[in-house]
């Protein structure tokens, strides 16, 4: 399947102006963050552009690269289901159930897994929507990721009757997209999946 594809009725997508030098800017940052080397403790620790840590009196060598995460866009009765996030990045924005895809998982199963973990619920099957970009900033540290977005239909899902994790959510609430403050929602790269399911919505 070709970009062109994946990208949908919109067609290929390109990143919003500005925000690969964003990206590439924190991910600079982040270079400070790192002070000695893990294998010496040499303080002789190099940056390369946050992307890359070097150290020239051992030779260790560290590449920062993109993490992978996984998203579900939950369809009840023509809403979408939000998580209002109880923790850092993000404290008190709206989230879809997901997380980052863990060593040997495949993004479909690490999709499912985290709503399991953060619903109590998951859905029996799942359809690709699109992947973008994203930077995720954790205790100070930037990390790129590549946000994997699917997407169920759920008709006579209960949100009552989910047992939310708390730890990661204060609640839960169903949506219209039409009607929703976009700059509640946590990370751009769910606004761009969300707005693509607005463009092309479930059959």
């Amino acid at each position: 399947m070709s970009v062109e594809e994946t990208a949908g009725q919109g067609g290929k997508e390109a990143m919003p102006e500005g925000r690969h030098e964003a990206v590439a800017k924190a991910l600079i940052e982040a270079g400070s963050s790192f002070r000695f080397c893990p294998a010496c403790a040499s303080p002789r620790l190099i940056s390369d552009r946050g992307r890359r840590w070097i150290c020239p009196d051992c030779g260790f060598e560290y590449f920062h690269n993109v993490a992978t995460a996984a998203g579900i866009v939950i369809i009840v009765g023509g809403r979408v289901l939000f998580l209002v996030r109880a923790r850092e990045p993000a404290l008190g924005r709206l989230a879809l159930p997901g997380g980052f895809v863990e060593p040997g998982e495949r993004a479909e199963d690490a999709a499912l897994r985290e709503c399991r973990e953060e619903l109590g619920w998951a859905p029996d099957s799942l359809e690709f929507l699109a992947s973008y970009p994203n930077l995720y900033p954790y205790k100070g540290v930037p990390y790129a990721t590549c946000d994997l977005y699917f997407r169920a239909s759920a008709p006579g899902l209960d949100p009552d009757a989910l047992d939310i994790d708390a730890g990661e959510s204060s609640s839960v609430k169903l949506l219209e997209l039409d009607d929703l403050a976009w700059d509640l929602v946590a990370f751009e790269s769910t606004r761009r999946a969300l707005r693509r399911h607005q463009r092309a919505p479930l059959a």
